[in-house]
């Protein structure tokens, strides 16, 4: 539900074209993936000599205009839209971000996480770097790629894979090349596609499609693709990890027009609301989702149990996601104006309430109340994922484990604090059924077992301190 602060940290595009003009493109695929961060946004391009950069706080729409775009020549680029989940939310910190080191200048867009910053900083310093320009663990990464050893990229970044720990898919761009690489765990999607007659890598595949460009496959956990001369070449880690990709982007992060993990995410979407309505029945009027991240489970739990799905709850597509906004006094203020109920169709009906998760437990009371307001005789909350138990250390930002409800409450006490008449969620191993498990996901927030070791928590805000 959009209560929570579960936007995963960003969006990224690279692309690589021979010989066209690619900042356009990029703005577009940029665009599909507006809904991954909502805080800033940038493009860097390199036309063989030059490398042009702008980047700004806001939305993709606001930051960038046809004069803007028109000054970012070249071939090459990389394209970024930021959700802070490590480093505050300032220009400094947005993305793409700019290095120099013994390769030359360095420019990276970054999807995730690191667990192992201080390990990262103290590598730097015996190198002698001790002085950064943000606060974000990003520009770790990308000191480190760019001032690693190694003849090539290939080589440098297996030095830097063996080193860092946590969640990144991330593109980088010099004078002449696109390079790209996902964690060996494979916590953060990252797929490549066809651009023409060159290439492209973005977050998920919708940000192809909006460019006309087509599928070729998913960037494998632990591989470095490099694009140079608009030829590729590709290398994966030896000792690479058991894939882990964050069952949240099956959940609630990626849009549901994405394939992601060989299938498009809406029907991983309606399996969960399927199985969740075998899994916990209700006798029902009518079956509601909270838009517009549950609407696929919704429209599963209303096939699976046969009672009628409608539209109870009209968003504002204005707004927008409460879970931007850090102060939870706004947060609250967001929920009251992001919704309103078709009065007229929820009167006098029994109502299933299906939500995609429930994280801190804001949102749905302000929602169940709009219901029965709105002259709801039963509502019924059915959740199409386990309980959240257990902070996020990938890269969403789920917030302290003192501030996920199910951590404090069982479910029994939250059905009261929610005022629902029932809530029931999706079990473990109903979620893992849905998703078509084989261990290649990681469910560390519901089950407290992460594919690598973390701290019980961390502070998205240390690198303030420690940078």
């Amino acid at each position: 539900m959009q209560e929570k602060k579960l936007s995963e940290k960003c969006g990224v595009v690279g692309i690589y074209h021979p010989n066209e003009q690619v900042a356009s493109s990029t703005f577009f695929s940029l665009f599909s993936l507006q809904h991954r961060g909502q805080e800033s946004a940038g493009i860097a391009t390199s036309d063989g000599s030059l490398i042009y950069e702008h980047k700004a706080l806001g939305l993709i729409n606001q930051v960038f205009d046809e004069d803007k775009i028109s000054k970012l020549k070249g071939n090459i680029s990389i394209g970024h839209t930021r959700y802070s989940t490590t480093g505050s939310n300032n220009l400094n910190n947005s993305q793409p971000i700019k290095v120099s080191g013994i390769s030359g200048d360095l420019f990276i867009g970054h999807n995730g996480n690191l667990i192992n910053t201080e390990e990262i900083i103290q590598i730097l310093d015996s190198w002698g770097i001790s002085t950064f320009n943000t606060t974000s663990d990003s520009e770790l990464i990308a000191m480190l790629y760019a001032n690693s050893p190694g003849f090539d990229w290939r080589e440098r970044s297996q030095f830097c894979m063996s080193r860092l720990k946590g969640a990144y898919s991330i593109v980088m761009l010099n004078k002449d090349s696109l390079i790209c690489a996902r964690d060996p765990n494979g916590f953060r999607p990252l797929v490549l596609g066809k651009y023409r007659e060159g290439y492209i890598v973005a977050s998920e595949t919708c940000a192809l499609d909006h460019v006309g460009a087509s599928f070729i496959r998913d960037i494998d956990p632990g591989e470095t693709i490099v694009i140079r001369n608009n030829e590729i070449t590709s290398s994966v880690m030896s000792n690479n990890s058991v894939k882990s990709l964050c069952s949240f982007e099956q959940i609630y992060l990626s849009r549901p027009d994405s394939i992601l993990d060989g299938e498009l995410t809406y029907s991983r979407r309606m399996n969960m609301g399927e199985i969740l309505a075998k899994e916990h029945p209700v006798s029902a009027d009518l079956v509601i989702d909270v838009p517009d991240s549950a609407t696929a489970a919704a429209v599963g739990f209303a096939n699976r149990s046969g009672i009628p799905y409608v539209s109870g709850l009209i968003k504002n597509r204005y707004v927008g996601r409460t879970f931007i906004s850090p102060d939870q006094k706004l947060r609250d203020i967001g929920v009251r104006i992001k919704f309103n109920t078709l009065n007229s169709v929820i009167a006098g009906k029994r109502i299933v309430l299906v939500d995609d998760s429930i994280v801190r437990g804001t949102t749905t009371p302000q929602v169940i109340k709009m219901l029965r307001k709105a002259g709801a005789t039963e509502v019924h909350v059915r959740v199409a994922s386990p309980p959240i138990i257990s902070t996020c250390h990938f890269g969403v930002d789920t917030g302290r484990l003192d501030e996920l409800i199910a951590s404090k409450l069982s479910v029994e006490e939250i059905e009261k604090f929610i005022d629902a008449d029932s809530l029931k969620f999706l079990s473990i191993n109903g979620l893992e059924q849905s998703m078509d498990y084989k261990n290649n996901y990681c469910l560390g927030c519901f089950t407290k077992k992460y594919p690598i070791p973390v701290q019980l928590e961390m502070d998205k805000m240390k690198l303030e301190e420690k940078v």
